[in-house]
């Protein structure tokens, strides 16, 4: 008597889970994607979009450490991501800005080790922006 063999045929990508939100390119040898994610930003809260979406792009330059970086980032996409819901949640909103303050305020307040050269005016005058936009 011969047990059945399960013969797997790995030909392409396998995921073993949800994926969302995904390019891939396969078998390729040179490839260039572009990928828009438009959310139209709740109305009233542009400013805090634009704020939020420059303090995204510099925190890497800032000089935190990988814990601090990666809360402050996680802080700044939750507010990004309730400013663009139909109509944020005010709640939710502060919360988020306030985790985004707390990760911003070692900075600001020099305290936190090994930060650039200008990183502490930069974190005071983005909690001071945060801070005058809600």
């Amino acid at each position: 008597m011969n047990d059945p063999q399960n013969v797997h045929h790995h030909d392409g990508p396998v995921f073993n889970g949800d994926v969302h939100n995904s390019q891939i390119a396969w078998g390729n040898e040179q490839v260039t994607q572009n990928q828009q994610n438009t959310s139209a930003v709740a109305p009233g809260h542009q400013a805090l979009a634009e704020l939020v979406t420059d303090l995204l792009r510099q925190l890497p330059q800032a000089g935190l450490a990988d814990r601090e970086r990666e809360d402050a980032e996680s802080a700044a996409r939750e507010v990004l991501t309730e400013i663009t819901r139909p109509e944020p949640e005010e709640g939710r909103l502060r919360r988020a800005l306030g985790m985004l303050k707390g990760a911003l305020a070692p900075v600001a307040t020099g305290v936190a080790a090994g930060t650039a050269v200008g990183a502490q005016e930069w974190a005071r005058t983005a909690i001071e922006g945060l801070t005058r936009l809600v």
